[in-house]
């Protein structure tokens, strides 16, 4: 499976790694950063091939390299309302656009908050073709008492929405005690 994680804006950056960390190690992973994101030389992975934003030729801009899912963690309102209205000006944009062209599964986790109607208006669009909106918004329910448990409940939610088996966190359960 051939995943790309983009990682957009600088605020929220840790999720991103993190997402990348906890993955199976049987997924490729291809990784672009903006010049806003931090830099991400914490990630000693044999899986990631690191591409530059402004490379918008490389091998992930095709359709034809056949990436399965495309997520961009976090992503900043810039990069969300280029995607929306299909500005392909780097390499984030561009996959974005691929991914929507050729009807991949894309992930975008937008971290701004609160939400200004122009953003909300851009999320909607871009939900209405079938790219997952999913802000890392945490579930009390899995009663996190650690950073490091909301962190993983929120990445298990996105691994869960991407089809990526996990056991990141506790799962609802149903049962009284």
């Amino acid at each position: 499976m051939k995943l790309v994680v983009a990682i957009s804006g600088a605020s929220g950056v840790e999720l991103g790694i993190k997402f990348i960390q906890l993955l199976p190690q049987t997924i490729e992973v291809h990784l672009i950063h903006t010049d806003h994101a931090l830099s991400v030389h914490q990630l000693e992975r044999n899986n990631v091939t690191l591409h530059a934003n402004h490379d918008i030729g490389a091998s992930i801009a095709s359709g034809s390299f056949q990436v399965d899912m495309t997520v961009i963690i976090p992503c900043s309102m810039n990069t969300l309302a280029k995607i929306a209205y299909g500005i392909a000006d780097n390499l984030v944009t561009r996959v974005a656009s691929v991914a929507i062209k050729e009807q991949k599964k894309l992930l975008l986790a937008p971290r701004e908050m609160p939400f200004s109607p122009i953003a909300l208006e851009n999320m909607l669009k871009l939900s209405r073709l079938n790219v997952i909106i999913a802000p890392p918004v945490m579930g009390y329910y899995a009663q996190s008492d650690t950073l490091d448990a909301m962190e993983r409940f929120i990445i298990g939610k996105w691994y869960d929405l991407l089809g990526i088996p996990n056991n990141l966190y506790e799962r609802w359960n149903n049962q009284h005690d």
